[in-house]
């Protein structure tokens, strides 16, 4: 029984709690909030009892939110302001949707009123097409003004996104299709990527070749296209040079070092005797042996061999508009060439595990100067991809 009251309660206070942020909601002029509260709990039951305070507020809400909207949309109206026709024709859609919520509901029954909440619905339809008609017509003439006669990028991409909604809002609208496509080539930063090398060695043909595939880095988007190739009858907005300052390579090196171990190991075994030579067994009549040890010394001989190779540059951007240079970051990377193997003379069983497994190992050619750079170009192109997506160009 005390279970059953427990459970009461924390329903009673929890749906008291949803009916007082309802009513906080309607106090604060928050309808929408409080009919979509309201909304939520009478889909779940409408004609539970404890949920006869939503029918209510619903009823005070909706009557509130037609009535403040409807007032709004008359004073904009009455503005004759073009740019208004989105939010009537906004306002317009939001009160049919929430009739159509509402409608599936009904008849919503005030038990203790003996009536049924009352919802004075309006056909919206014709006020809908009509003010998506002027939105339609507003936005096409506002879209279409900005590409005939702005030079502005950030123009041509606000008619590109005015354009876009008006195909979402009346597909097929005169040829907004094609005009979409207008002021997306009108809104586009093209720039085009140089290569340049300041320093006294040869960049590899495969290296340049990766730098300036910018199609494996995946960098164009909406609205910035890289060239590497110039096409002739684009205006190029910003250059990119990737401009190599110095490429630095270390000799061929073999760094030796000796080791010197020494262990003692098992070497077979030899039998108690007691003091007057005679054999010692243990309580089972077994003979007890004694382990005899031997010293094992080894030199051990490691040799590293060992290159690098380090590349220093900088990426700049330039407006070619105002010939002004906008930006610059450096650009460096390091490669390192590393590799072990090891000799041996004496007793191998005096070394330690991890020195014997380098004994299989053999020198190996050092790589080219040309694989160096190539090598260490890896690591740049993931810093060159760094810098180009964190650079924004306006």
């Amino acid at each position: 029984m005390k279970k059953i009251l427990l459970a009461t309660s924390i329903l009673f206070f929890i749906s008291c709690g949803g009916v007082k942020k309802t009513q906080e909601a309607l106090n604060s002029g928050n309808y929408s909030s409080a009919i979509n509260k309201a909304l939520d709990n009478l889909v779940d039951n409408k004609t539970k009892k404890g949920n006869q305070p939503y029918i209510l507020l619903l009823e005070e809400a909706f009557k509130k939110n037609t009535a403040r909207e409807l007032k709004q949309i008359a004073f904009l109206q009455k503005s004759n302001n073009a740019a208004n026709y989105e939010q009537i024709y906004t306002s317009y859609v939001q009160l049919k949707q929430i009739e159509e919520r509402i409608q599936p509901l009904l008849p919503l029954t005030i038990y203790e009123e003996g009536r049924e909440a009352k919802f004075s619905f309006k056909d919206y339809d014709a006020k809908i097409i009509a003010t998506k008609d002027q939105l339609s017509a507003y936005l096409y003439t506002n879209a279409s003004k900005l590409l005939d006669q702005s030079l502005e990028k950030n123009d041509f991409r606000k008619a590109y996104d005015d354009l876009l909604y008006l195909e979402k809002l009346n597909p097929g609208y005169k040829n907004t299709s094609a005009k979409i496509k207008e002021a997306h080539l009108k809104g586009i930063d093209y720039v085009q990527v140089r290569l340049f090398n300041d320093t006294q060695q040869i960049i590899p043909s495969r290296l340049e070749e990766d730098l300036l595939n910018f199609n494996t880095f995946g960098l164009n988007n909406l609205w910035t296209e890289y060239h590497t190739n110039a096409i002739d009858n684009i205006p190029y907005d910003y250059e990119m040079g990737v401009v190599f300052k110095n490429i630095s390579i270390s000799p061929e090196q073999i760094k030796e070092k000796q080791i010197s171990k020494e262990k003692q190991i098992k070497d077979g075994y030899t039998y108690a005797l007691d003091r007057s030579g005679n054999q010692v067994k243990d309580s089972l009549g077994n003979r007890i042996k004694i382990d005899k040890f031997k010293t094992v010394k080894c030199d051990f001989y490691q040799f590293t061999q060992f290159k690098s190779a380090e590349v220093a540059g900088q990426v700049n951007f330039l407006d070619l508009k105002t010939k002004q240079q906008i930006n610059t970051y450096p650009l460096a990377s390091t490669f390192v060439f590393e590799h072990s193997y090891a000799k041996y003379s004496g007793d191998k069983l005096a070394l330690d595990n991890e020195l014997i497994s380098l004994l299989s190992l053999a020198a190996v050619s050092f790589p080219s100067n040309e694989q160096m750079v190539y090598d260490a170009g890896e690591d740049l192109k993931a810093n060159l991809k760094g810098i180009i997506t964190r650079h924004q160009f306006n």
